[in-house]
């Protein structure tokens, strides 16, 4: 057996190409990359999401040895033994006498920790490194964010516009605008619906994940059709897609970025970009994304608008270094937060998508069909039902950690334990997300299609969103009636009759203690 000198730890996430790490060979140098048992079941996962990982990890240790790196890929039939992943290292180091070990620095706070106490009690040297990522180092978070503390995200992002001089003129935004959202928030009429483009799928095989799954009794959730998985979990994948997005689907991005559909059943990511897994697992550099968007912009200057170019910077640049940097400053305390002291369990159709509301029962069976829903129906839809249904967070951090492919926790659990459920205290948002059927009327065409009508607050046939909008309303306005982004929505329940608001908020009580059968 060949022996080396350093053994570096390269984790499913962390799947870098363009890291230094790999910048020269060293013959002494052995990387590991690893199933383990431990990373299948902190949560249930969906296991598009357990495959998908697999399936990179296994395409990236193919493209390292390829490239001449020393690569040891272990299975879950490998390290069915080792217990955690410290076991793992140590025995690893062990068997090819390896002096020291060097891991990148962990995007979760589980793992950071676990790999933080390793270095602390190994017997051989430990060293850690940046994973050379992120767009806003991690030395800068707490310069930026202090803990408990909301930062505007508005005006990161435009900091971040300008330190990396993108969609800039002058030190000055492109356009004379920062922020085109306002022309971002389209609902698809039955001309748009025609003309979407087909996704850009692929069909990897991954029926020996999946023997592999049963083989070690991994519990998940979901299904693969014929073994083979849609997603990219190449960089060489990864790079059409975004080639793809930028030739057909960037056109009309910001245009219908809001906007949902249960008429493109074949079509669940609309005029997304698929990218989000690929960017999350680090296959493609955020940097290079955005770039690559903004160069076929500024070639297609008659084709495509700022705003579509703005709205997806915005999200990766802005937003997407933002809630990293707002779960970095918080954690651990942030993985506790309910101060909306919401503690009703999640729905069984969270797992079948049974329910007669059509919003959500659309949304829930294509994420559950497809590990994937875009950020409004996790938002607007999902997370709505949740907090206006007093859904305990931890319940919602859980599912929405397993369900999606993209989720690891440091951008799932900001989105949805503080934007999406506002339990964080106002971290990140600076009021609820609160709506009712009104606004999915608005941004979809779900309601034509629903059991319940979305014009009704009481009665058999009223939308559920909202009488259980003017509950939660009501239930927590001592805390939100002061916020002057809400003071209009009181103003309004106050002018309806005192038999009219009774009644609606008779007919929430009815549908949280029936919420089963909604």
């Amino acid at each position: 057996m060949s022996t080396y000198k350093t053994l570096r730890l390269i984790l499913g996430d962390q799947l870098n190409p363009s890291h230094s790490w790999f910048k020269s060979k060293e013959d002494d140098v052995l990387y590991l990359i690893a199933e383990l048992k431990q990373e299948t079941n902190y949560v249930k996962h969906h296991v598009q999401k357990l495959c998908a990982f697999f399936n990179a990890m296994e395409n990236f240790a193919t493209a390292l040895k390829s490239a001449g790196f020393n690569v040891l890929h272990l299975t879950l039939d490998d390290t069915h033994e080792d217990k955690h992943l410290p076991a793992l290292l140590n025995r690893v180091a062990k068997e090819y006498n390896c002096s020291c070990i060097e891991y990148l620095y962990p995007d979760e706070f589980r793992l950071k920790s676990q790999l933080a106490d390793f270095e602390k009690s190994s017997e051989i040297n430990v060293s850690a490194y940046d994973s050379e990522h992120f767009l806003l180092p991690f030395s800068e978070i707490k310069d930026r964010f202090k803990k408990d503390k909301h930062v505007t995200m508005e005006h990161f992002y435009r900091a971040m516009r300008k330190r990396y001089d993108l969609l800039m003129e002058d030190d000055k935004p492109a356009g004379g605008k920062w922020n085109y959202d306002c022309n971002n928030r389209n609902k698809f009429s039955k001309q748009d619906l025609k003309s979407i483009p087909e996704p850009k799928l692929f069909k990897n095989d991954v029926s020996h994940i999946l023997a592999r799954l049963k083989k070690h009794n991994i519990a998940y959730f979901g299904e693969i059709k014929e073994g083979k998985l849609e997603w990219s979990t190449s960089r060489k994948q990864a790079k059409e897609s975004l080639e793809y997005f930028c030739e057909h689907l960037l056109v009309n991005f910001g245009k219908f970025q809001d906007a949902m559909t249960d008429q493109s059943k074949d079509n669940t990511s609309l005029y997304h970009s698929r990218l989000s897994f690929a960017l999350n697992t680090k296959l493609l550099h955020p940097l290079y994304v955005i770039k690559r968007v903004i160069s076929e912009f500024e070639q297609r200057p008659d084709e495509i608008s700022l705003s579509q170019v703005e709205g997806f910077t915005r999200q990766i640049l802005g937003w997407r270094e933002y809630v990293r940097a707002v779960y970095w400053v918080n954690m651990p305390d942030y993985a506790t937060k309910n101060q909306l002291k919401a503690n009703n369990k999640l729905p069984q159709y969270f797992w079948d998508g049974n329910t007669k509301m059509n919003c959500l029962s659309h949304s829930l069976k294509q994420s559950l069909d497809t590990a994937y829903a875009h950020h409004i129906q996790r938002l607007m839809i999902i997370g709505n039902f949740c907090l206006l249904s007093g859904i305990n967070p931890n319940e919602v951090d859980n599912w929405y950690l397993g369900v999606y492919i993209d989720a690891i926790e440091w951008v799932e659990m900001p989105n949805t334990r503080g934007m999406s459920q506002f339990a964080d205290d106002g971290i990140i948002a600076t009021k609820p997300y609160a709506a009712s059927g009104n606004y999915v009327n608005k941004m979809s065409d779900y309601c034509k299609n629903c059991q319940y009508d979305v014009k009704q607050k009481v009665g058999d046939k009223a939308c559920p969103l909202n009488s259980l909008y003017w509950r939660f309303m009501q239930t927590h306005r001592e805390k939100l009636e002061k916020n002057p982004r809400i003071g209009m929505v009181y103003r309004n329940w106050d002018k309806q009759s005192d038999e009219l608001r009774e009644d609606t908020l008779n007919q929430a009580t009815h549908y949280i203690n029936n919420i089963e059968s909604l």
